[in-house]
């Protein structure tokens, strides 16, 4: 059917010939009304050239599932965020495909920080901390306890 997008698993497949197309898997289960190990937890968000511009954002749903982290898009104008990428196509966990912008920004919690491709959230989108942020971050999931922990050391090869 033309226009209604195909699921898939994987960021980078096309979505009704649609090129880069990501894919955003955030939480089925709160989505369908269970809460299955979520959790919130705070982040300092800091333009990459001039540092000195930051905000810091109470609460991210911590999103394994969502590769981007997802950041109101006036907070990331606030502190002079750039659209770096333009119409990246997104595939909800619902199944909707929608269109935003990417920038670069450093992302902080706690002592550690990491630079970051952030989407520029529009209203009635969740706030995420997505996988690569917290993969640069070093930063795990303990969902016994419902908060990040030190990854360990990274691998060298």
């Amino acid at each position: 059917m033309p226009g209604k997008a195909k699921p898939a698993s994987s960021a980078g497949v096309l979505v009704d010939n649609r090129p880069e197309t990501h894919y955003n898997h955030s939480d089925m289960a709160t989505m369908n009304g269970m809460c299955m190990g979520t959790f919130h937890t705070s982040c300092k968000v800091e333009n990459h050239v001039d540092r000195s511009k930051s905000i810091r954002l109470p609460k991210l749903l911590v999103d394994t599932g969502s590769e981007y982290t997802w950041i109101p898009a006036a907070k990331l104008e606030k502190i002079g965020i750039d659209r770096e990428k333009k119409d990246i196509h997104f595939v909800m966990a619902n199944g909707e495909v929608v269109t935003r912008n990417v920038g670069f920004a450093i992302l902080r919690i706690g002592k550690s920080f990491t630079i970051d491709e952030v989407v520029f959230a529009e209203p009635g989108d969740l706030l995420l901390l997505g996988a690569r942020t917290l993969e640069g971050l070093n930063l795990t999931v303990d969902s016994a306890k419902k908060k990040l922990v030190a990854a360990g050391p990274l691998p060298a090869a």
